[in-house]
């Protein structure tokens, strides 16, 4: 993605990273999940047969906001 403006201060200076998730079988990144949360028996989030997407992640280095995109379904 080039020339991504914050939208919070409107400063063109987003640098790329990602939000880790480090749970119990995690992949080691988040997804985006369509829907909305449904818990299972055991109090876990319930994924099975929806759509997730990875998270695109930015961070402006002028305030510090994080810009954050769905992007490539799994």
């Amino acid at each position: 993605m080039d020339n991504l403006r914050c939208t919070h201060c409107g400063e063109e200076a987003l640098e790329p990273g990602f939000i880790a998730d480090q749970g119990e079988h995690a992949r080691g990144y988040a997804r985006w999940v369509e829907g909305a949360l449904q818990r299972g028996i055991f109090g876990g989030a319930r994924l099975m047969g929806r759509p997730k997407w990875e998270i695109d992640a930015y961070r402006c280095r002028h305030c510090h906001h994080l810009e954050l995109f769905a992007n490539r379904p799994d």
